[in-house]
């Protein structure tokens, strides 16, 4: 997959909510940028060793900015911290994208679950949702509404379809109303912390939900084994030790392959398999993708045999 890799300036910097800062990348001497869809993300290298992932959460119609929002994780790995303290405007970064997993599907209605920074990529979801016609509502909850981010774009579409549920006021969500009777035709779209997203899960069908994980979803896996990776490009071969990652084990025998999460997050490193059985270990890929076996995210997942012939 050939990418949109540049460096771009930070052209604004905003409070978005206490906690969240809203970042605005442009071309430094201006110009478009490529265009993308609801629910697409861009790769942001921050530093040596220190790329996230971001939803573009403005108008895609806006080419000549790409708008982020970014949380402060106190407990995080320094992504968020570096953004929060020492990015300002004027100053670069190199990204990378758009890439989108978690694109918006043609529906007659959707329900929209949001926590959290998980607002990001259901916000441009509402506009275009709300340019086609199609019946819609969104439950958004956060810790209080003072760390909710964007809800003043939220008031632009009245309190009937806008639920803003902050858990100091009300809470935990109600899952319920939004979840137990899906009329048909219905999609249901859901982003924001694990606790959230499995509550989701657990109530609703998962051929009408679509879903997108900032954390690793938590799994129980095979013990790991010894298998044999072929390069179904050049021919090699090599084997996957236990404890070594397929992304790890290529790398090491001098293939180079996109990657950035390594927790099976973010899909930049989705790989074609060729012949094999994977063992998924992924939360990106859904269940109707697993089964199908076509590709696999090789920064976590492995074999379930002892031979996988990669496109690679």
């Amino acid at each position: 997959m050939n990418l949109y890799e540049d460096e771009l300036v930070v052209g604004e910097r905003v409070p978005a909510a206490d906690g969240v800062v809203s970042l605005t990348l442009r071309r430094p001497h201006g110009g478009e940028l490529p265009d993308w869809e609801p629910g697409a993300h861009v790769d942001v290298v921050l530093g040596p060793g220190l790329e996230r992932q971001f939803s573009l959460c403005g108008d895609p119609g806006d080419r000549c900015g790409w708008r982020i929002a970014v949380l402060r994780e106190p407990a995080g790995r320094g992504g968020s911290a570096h953004v929060h303290d020492r990015l300002g405007v004027g100053d670069t970064v190199r990204v990378r994208g758009p890439r989108n997993r978690f694109r918006l599907e043609p529906a007659p209605r959707y329900r929209f679950v949001a926590g959290g920074i998980g607002i990001t990529p259901i916000l441009p979801m509402l506009a275009a949702a709300e340019a086609s016609g199609a019946e819609w509502s969104l439950l958004y909850g956060g810790r209080t509404r003072r760390s909710m981010a964007f809800t003043d774009e939220l008031a632009r579409y009245g309190g009937e379809r806008v639920t803003v549920a902050p858990q100091d006021e009300s809470g935990l969500l109600d899952l319920g109303p939004v979840l137990d009777d899906v009329p048909d035709g219905t999609l249901v779209y859901c982003c924001g912390p694990g606790p959230l997203l499995d509550a989701v899960e657990e109530r609703c069908p998962a051929a009408v939900l679509r879903t997108e994980r900032f954390q690793p979803k938590a799994r129980q896996a095979d013990g790991e084994r010894e298998f044999e990776v072929v390069l179904g490009r050049s021919g090699g071969s090599l084997t996957v030790t236990p404890g070594v990652s397929v992304l790890d084990a290529v790398r090491a025998a001098g293939v180079e392959v996109l990657y950035s999460c390594t927790e099976g997050t973010c899909g930049t490193c989705e790989t074609d398999v060729l012949e094999g059985d994977p063992d998924h270990r992924d939360s990106v890929l859904s269940e109707e993708e697993r089964a199908a076996g076509e590709t696999m995210l090789i920064c976590v997942s492995r074999c379930r045999g002892d031979r996988l012939v990669l496109d690679l």
